[in-house]
Order: structure tokens, then C-alpha cells, then sequence
């Protein structure tokens, strides 16, 4: 009835960029948190503002947004399997050379 085309996969190159998102954010938000709850002289300060950056982070990074998916692998084609000689089980002279390169 729906056909929804999610796309659930993520680049290499979108992987490691999401990567240094998530850590910029996270020690950021950290950083000022911190000089925040010194200046207020509340702990509690720091970590809600950590918690802010890590829902902040994760919502930027974990999911696979077009961004992190600009670089798709390209993936060979499948060789085609040899065939074998004889129905017994043992593979034919030219399969036997193949597997030794």
C-alpha cells in the first residue's frame, strides 16, 4: 500500500564525517556547560547542557541524512560461478588453476 523508500545505510566518508559532528558537538556543548556551571556554581547546569549536545548530536548524526550519503560504494560485479565437470564432486582442470592465482 506504502511504499516507503527509506534509506537505512551510510557511507564511509559519511560515516566518518558524522563522526566528527557528534564530537565537535558534544565537546562543545561539554566546554560550556562546564564554564556554565562554574559561573552559576550548578553542576546540574553542566549536565543538562551535555544532555542537550548529546540529543543534538544524535539527532544530526545517527540518522542517514543525504548529506552522509554522497559517496556510495561501488561494488564489483559477481563473477560467474565455474561449472563443474562431472557430477561427482571434483572440479574440472581449469577451476583447479584458477583457485592457485
Amino acid at each position: 500500500m506504502f511504499n516507503l523508500n527509506i534509506q537505512t545505510h551510510m557511507d564511509f566518508v559519511g560515516q566518518h564525517k558524522a563522526e566528527m559532528y557528534s564530537r565537535c558537538i558534544i565537546t562543545l556543548f561539554g566546554v560550556v556547560g562546564l564554564i556554565w556551571g562554574a559561573i552559576i556554581q550548578q553542576f546540574s547546569q553542566t549536565v543538562y547542557t551535555l544532555g542537550a549536545g548529546f540529543v543534538l548530536a544524535s539527532l544530526l548524526t545517527i540518522p542517514p541524512w543525504p548529506m552522509f550519503r554522497k559517496n556510495p560504494l561501488q561494488w564489483q560485479k559477481p563473477r560467474p560461478e565455474p561449472s563443474q565437470a562431472s557430477s561427482s564432486g571434483t572440479v574440472s582442470d581449469e577451476g583447479k588453476q584458477k583457485k592457485k592465482k
